[in-house]
């Protein structure tokens, strides 16, 4: 699959935090164009004005459906996924008949989730129980299967860690959920368009997809609903979206983010996952190899995107290698917790102890990254850890 340049891209830098947000494809911002001129017209309208975008909206509700196995009539666009995963949970929760309502999740959720789970205690007495997980950042369905009450309304865990890429056995755990009588929401940020997913294979009834992390536009995002489920909406008006989020739809960012995921639907079929694995890998050899016993890697081996790779180099704060190599774009951890010098709460959480969980640097490849990048990105990276460790030694001799 051909693929074209982008002109936000350049030879002298090294960009490697796809996993913050992707560059917008050029083929997806000339797709939203149009909607932006000349196709202004409000899609709920009954003149001519409204034809077009009402058609164009209807056909990017069914490109993002077909990305995730999905029928259109089940797909919500938002404006980002945090949005999403309130209105899941959120909309979950507080259209359930139940007493005392319990949601669970687990300890390395995006904030998005967290922070709603919070929200639903304070203000609605919802009891929230969050899961460890293992020394890889896996939850076992056998924790969750004995931490489902009959109160237990929804399970909510993320396809993909944000941070280590650790993939989640979501099917298996939404199987034990659904047996129980709970609803399964799944936040796929991170995993939509960079692996399979499908909603029937996996059993979920609500799943997060945002544009930003696939190639489209910030400020678009989809929630996936069930059939037939029945949620409490989350912006109350005219009944856009099937009466869940009120308000005139963007037409334009909804085209991008349907746009989007046809690319990465012909991308998945055209083997791009193997590929990003490969560039992951031949990366972290490099590393390995230049700082011979010193690159760790966070995470798992076996479940894991195939773009991700967040390894923790020995003596180095992460913090301090990315800022002694400004041509890489890089990151510690969540663009969200950006500018903090805490360890990643991600990363604790999986048994690792403070130093070493400041010592971890995310690197995520993307459409647009070379084997030339992987080997430059690596060689920086070497020399500047090479340096560090130096410049302690000396002065602590």
């Amino acid at each position: 699959m051909k693929v074209p340049p982008h002109p936000g891209l350049d030879e002298d830098t090294v960009y490697l935090d796809h996993n913050a947000t992707t560059p917008v494809d050029p083929r997806v911002a000339e797709a939203m164009g149009p909607w932006l001129s000349t196709g202004f017209g409000n899609p709920s309208s009954g003149h001519a004005w409204a034809a077009e975008p009402a058609a164009a909206l209807a056909r990017a509700r069914a490109r993002v459906a077909a990305l995730i196995g999905a029928t259109a009539e089940g797909i919500v666009f938002t404006g980002s996924g945090s949005e999403a995963d309130n209105l899941a949970l959120r909309g979950a929760v507080l259209a359930a008949d139940a007493d005392r309502p319990e949601v669970i999740t687990q300890v390395t959720e995006h904030p998005a989730v967290l922070e709603t789970c919070r929200a639903l205690r304070r203000l609605h007495g919802v009891r929230v129980t969050c899961l460890p997980v293992d020394r890889e950042g896996r939850l076992d369905p056998a924790v969750l299967a004995a931490a489902l009450s009959p109160r237990t309304v929804l399970v909510s865990v993320m396809a993909a860690n944000n941070e280590t890429g650790t993939l989640q056995p979501v099917a298996e755990l939404a199987r034990i959920a659904r047996d129980r009588g709970a609803l399964f929401h799944c936040d796929a940020a991170q995993a939509a368009g960079k692996v399979p997913l499908d909603v029937e294979g996996l059993g979920v009834d609500l799943l997060t997809v945002v544009g930003h992390k696939m190639y489209a536009p910030k400020g678009v995002a989809a929630l996936y609903v069930r059939p037939g489920l029945r949620l409490e909406p989350q912006v109350y008006g005219g009944g856009q979206e099937g009466g869940l989020r009120a308000g005139t739809e963007n037409v334009a960012l909804a085209v991008a983010l349907g746009a989007a995921a046809e690319l990465a639907a012909a991308e998945l079929a055209d083997g791009a996952a193997e590929r990003a694995a490969a560039l992951r890998d031949r990366l972290h050899r490099g590393l390995a190899r230049a700082l011979p016993g010193r690159v760790h890697l966070n995470g798992s081996v076996r479940h894991r995107l195939p773009t991700t790779l967040n390894v923790r180099i020995d003596g180095v704060p992460g913090h301090e290698l990315l800022a002694a190599v400004p041509r890489i774009a890089a990151s510690t951890g969540s663009a969200c917790h950006a500018g903090g010098r805490a360890p990643s709460p991600v990363l604790r959480a999986m048994g690792l102890a403070d130093d070493r969980a400041l010592s971890a640097v995310r690197l995520s490849v993307g459409r647009w990254t070379t084997g030339d990048e992987v080997d430059l990105a690596a060689g920086l990276l070497a020399a500047a850890a090479g340096a560090a460790l130096t410049a302690r030694s000396g002065s602590a001799g």
